[in-house]
Parts: C-alpha cells; structure tokens; sequence
C-alpha cells in the first residue's frame, strides 16, 4: 500500500489487544516469528524515495501510516528512531501517523528539537477496551503534539472518552472489530456509544471495519472476508466529519505548502463501499481490485 511505511518489523505484545495480533497471524503463514525485530533497510528510506524525474513519490500533503507492522516506539527499535525522526523532519510537507501502546515512552524519545511537537506529526495511542482507555489516554494528554487522536482497534471491549474528548486535544478516533486467528468479537452497541461521544464534542469519527466477528442486535455475525467487513462498516454510516484538521505543512526550506498544492486523494470503483474513505489516502492505481474481482 502507498500510504504504509514500516522503518522495521516485528513486535513484543504489550497488552490484550496484542494477544492475536494480526501481524503474527500473517508472519506465521509466511513460516516467519513475528517476534523477530529488524529494521526494514529496503524500506526505511521510503518516505524520500523519488521517482524517474526526481520527484519524491510521496507527494506534499499525503498522510503516512508509520510503523503498521511494529510500534515506533518499542525499545528494540532505539537505535534506529532518530534516523526515522530525521527523514519525517526532511519530509515536513508530509503527515505522518503515529501510533502506539507504549506512551509511557514517548517523552524520553522525541527529537531534541521538538518543542511543542511538529505539525507535520499525527500521534495516536491505541485504547482497544476501557482499562487501556483510562491508562493511555492521560498520557496522551500530557505528550507535546499538535496533533492527537486514538484508535479503538482491535475493539474487543467498550471504551468511554467523553472526558478526554471534552478537553478538545483528540481530532480523530477510529475503531474497528479485530481480525484473524482468534478474533473476539466487536459489539455495534460499543461503535455507537463511541461515535455518540464524538458527536457531543465534534471529532472525527471513523468505523473501518466490523473485524471478522461481529455483533448487532444480539445476533452474531461472521465476516471472514476484509472487504466485506469494510462494506458492513460503511453501510452502518457511522462517519463523523467533526472539526477541520489543518496541518501547517513546509516543503524543506521552509515555506508553507498551500492547499491548492497539496495531494488530493482519488478513489477508484472499487472504494465506493469502503468505511476508511473519510480517513484514506485514496486508490494508489495498483489495479489488485480489479485482479481479484476476476479471481
């Protein structure tokens, strides 16, 4: 995927939401540990990567999911976090998302010349059930960033916020069911209670999946397939557009990227039924849809 960059792979579980972490499930069919932690030296220097002509294939505006099959701050990835923290400086007209279960972290491993945060940095903290609500979300807080949001995923627990929406710091939550080997369920009663908080405090709401399974109305529901458990998400229409996000983002030296040259996501036929519209980089061209809808 063209929004994805992963500096290195691999992970220690950290809490219940890990138990069937969806990157073990697939390291174990590809006969991999998921355990095993590397950094990725193909793949570190996505983000400045340029095509034939010398641009940057990462245009100015797009939106990076950083560290998707990791956390960015798992201690065995010390050693390699400033030179990750060098190439999102370099790349100030790009967003990056942050996401992480290790908060407690933070703080000790950000740049030296961090200040209040970079504008170019969007940090998220997992809460996949109340307990890790209630001991992430002050963190959250309390951590320098411009801009903060959280991820109920895998959602395998109900999860209040309306307290830590009301202090206006949170611009977006996602949440979505669990996948894979194991899945617990997801309760649709838990994805409206959230999305009500949202609406009180106008933040951005986004259900991108209902995980494979599924419970409404009491009644269970299994969705082995991804794109289905997207379709189902997006025929709930929970979406929440709530308040703008701007994100002051500078080309390297310096000036301000307008919005007329930032990139503008494009969405192809096959993401008409697709529950992360609100929050996707859009179609990247790759035309997989099309070879599996031959399939």
């Amino acid at each position: 995927m063209h929004d994805i960059w992963n500096p290195w792979h691999g992970c220690v579980k950290k809490s219940e939401g890990c138990d069937h972490c969806y990157m073990y499930f697939l390291d174990r069919k590809r006969g991999k540990n998921g355990a095993d932690i590397y950094r990725t030296d193909k793949g570190f220097t996505y983000p400045l990567a340029r095509d034939q002509q010398g641009r940057y294939k990462i245009q100015s505006g797009e939106m990076i999911r950083v560290c998707m099959t990791s956390d960015f701050f798992l201690e065995a990835a010390d050693a390699w976090r400033d030179e990750a923290w060098s190439i999102m400086r370099a790349r100030s007209d790009v967003i990056f998302m942050l996401l992480t279960k290790r908060p407690e972290r933070v703080a000790e491993h950000l740049p030296r010349d961090w200040g209040e945060g970079w504008e170019n940095i969007f940090f998220n903290v997992t809460c996949e059930n109340q307990r890790r609500a209630d001991e992430r979300l002050p963190l959250l807080l309390e951590l320098p960033f411009k801009h903060k949001g959280f991820m109920a995923a895998p959602f395998i627990g109900p999860v209040s916020a309306a307290a830590y929406l009301a202090t206006g710091q949170i611009e977006q939550v996602i949440c979505g069911g669990e996948n894979y080997d194991g899945a617990r369920p997801c309760h649709f009663e838990w994805v409206q209670a959230l999305r009500q908080e949202c609406v009180q405090t106008g933040t951005r709401f986004c259900f991108i999946e209902t995980g494979t399974r599924f419970v409404k109305d009491g009644r269970g529901y299994h969705l082995p397939n991804k794109r289905l458990q997207s379709e189902m998400a997006w025929r709930a229409q929970m979406d929440v557009v709530g308040r703008p996000i701007h994100y002051d983002l500078r080309d390297p030296l310096g000036w301000p990227v307008a919005e007329a040259d930032r990139y503008q996501p494009h969405f192809g036929p096959a993401c008409t039924h697709c529950a992360s519209r609100l929050i996707c980089n859009g179609c990247s061209g790759c035309k997989q849809c099309l070879f599996e809808k031959e399939k």
